[in-house]
């Protein structure tokens, strides 16, 4: 049975490293930290990396993050995995538990996370199964 989690975050990105090459797509790594509240209770780190070109609102990334917290009071940690394409402004975004990452209470958990942006604010919809 799929239960559903909603909530807000904040994130705070920090650049690791830049290239940014004469020809071809700039590529960048960066921290995430997370702080997520509401039906998950958790703090994240994880890094991205990041890849842009020179037509405006056209980027990609990928990144992975161990979340650390409690999920409707079950506790333990577990893995996201980001794949996210914008063309010319029309984003694409997939967010993934990463299979058999759950620890502790969330052993055997799986999902799908989407993310909200209203107002500048960050929110989540977290779709989840628990074995």
């Amino acid at each position: 049975m799929t239960t559903r989690a909603t909530g807000s975050f904040d994130v705070k990105i920090t650049p690791i490293a830049t290239d940014t090459p004469a020809e071809g797509s700039p590529l960048g790594r960066m921290s995430i930290d997370k702080q997520f509240h509401g039906d998950l209770e958790a703090t994240s780190t994880g890094q991205m990396l990041t890849a842009g070109t020179s037509i405006k609102n056209s980027a990609g990334y990928v990144a992975i993050e161990r979340v650390t917290g409690s999920l409707h009071g079950k506790t333990g940690t577990f893995a996201l995995q980001h794949n996210a394409t914008m063309t010319r402004g029309a984003g694409a975004l997939n967010i993934v538990v990463v299979p058999d990452s759950g620890t502790g209470e969330l052993t055997g958990l799986s999902g799908n996370l989407s993310i909200e942006i209203t107002g500048g604010k960050h929110g989540y919809v977290f779709e989840y199964v628990l074995d």
